[in-house]
């Protein structure tokens, strides 16, 4: 089963063009994708719908959306009426298999002054994967604040390690003559985290390694797809500054539940896809 998580910067890649085919031909073979930086009506694409385009480019998948931040844009039709044309910037899951439930956790924010901050989300997906139900998650973090990631972080894994408790967008669905949707305790986390490999905000997800023992495979601590299998994070890069090429690093990544640590092999980056200013973070689970 083939994964991959890629933040599409809208569209744009790092010629400043907007070619929807290079990111759809980045995809190809995947059975589960995740995106990050999903917009409609966003003026720096002409406002293209970049869901409406992308459901057409993959229509052997499922998929949903999950809009973290939602305006509207105030304009109206001919006859005056509210035309409810929405800016809309979020993630998304496509799944050849469905996607029995979702929901779009909103992380916490706080109120800037002098940047931009978008209000951002991991939408969640439970999937009835070949390997039994498997909760996937489209993740994006905020990118100017180290004390915001730190509490996005905390917040994310909080909800995620409490859904085999609490379920997820229904349970008691028998009343509704719907079936019991499973709560399992496997998940996928995969985004754009906006962190780096060995500091504070990444020891935090991962768990700091023990003096004697290492890393160690706890139910509370996601692991990096990349310390199982493939390539090490250090001195990979997922993203490059198209303005500034002194500026690059690791910022996607791929973390599985400890339950799924076995399952995991193969992982790498995608270094050709030129589509964003990212690059499409693989991982394979059998």
């Amino acid at each position: 089963m083939k994964c991959v998580s890629y933040n599409i910067q809208y569209g744009i890649g790092r010629d400043g063009k907007y070619d929807l085919a290079r990111i759809v031909d980045a995809l190809q073979g995947a059975d589960i994708i995740g995106l990050q930086e999903v917009t409609r009506n966003f003026f720096r694409n002409a406002g293209v719908d970049m869901v409406t385009a992308l459901v057409e480019a993959f229509p052997d998948h499922f998929y949903v959306f999950g809009p973290a931040m939602d305006l509207d844009l105030g304009e109206r039709d001919a006859n005056g009426r509210p035309a409810n044309k929405r800016f809309q910037f979020g993630n998304m899951l496509l799944s050849r298999w469905p996607i029995h439930s979702s929901r779009n956790l909103l992380l916490p924010r706080s109120r800037t002054y002098d940047r931009i901050n978008l209000q951002r989300s991991a939408l969640e997906g439970l999937i009835p994967t070949p390997l039994g139900p498997i909760r996937f998650y489209s993740v994006h973090l905020d990118h100017i604040s180290h004390a915001e990631r730190m509490m996005q972080i905390r917040h994310l894994k909080e909800r995620v390690l409490a859904y085999p408790l609490e379920g997820g967008g229904v349970t008691g669905a028998v009343e509704f003559d719907l079936p019991e949707l499973p709560c399992p305790e496997e998940f996928v986390l995969m985004g754009d985290f906006n962190m780096r490999p060995g500091r504070e905000d990444y020891e935090l997800m991962v768990g700091a390694p023990d003096s004697v023992f290492g890393r160690r495979l706890v139910a509370h601590d996601p692991v990096d797809v990349s310390r199982l299998v493939g390539e090490p994070p250090e001195g990979s890069v997922t993203w490059r500054d198209p303005n500034d090429p002194s500026k690059y690093g690791r910022i996607d990544y791929a973390f599985v539940s400890a339950s799924l640590a076995s399952r995991v092999k193969s992982a790498w980056i995608d270094g050709d896809a030129a589509g964003s200013d990212h690059q499409p973070v693989w991982f394979e689970l059998a």
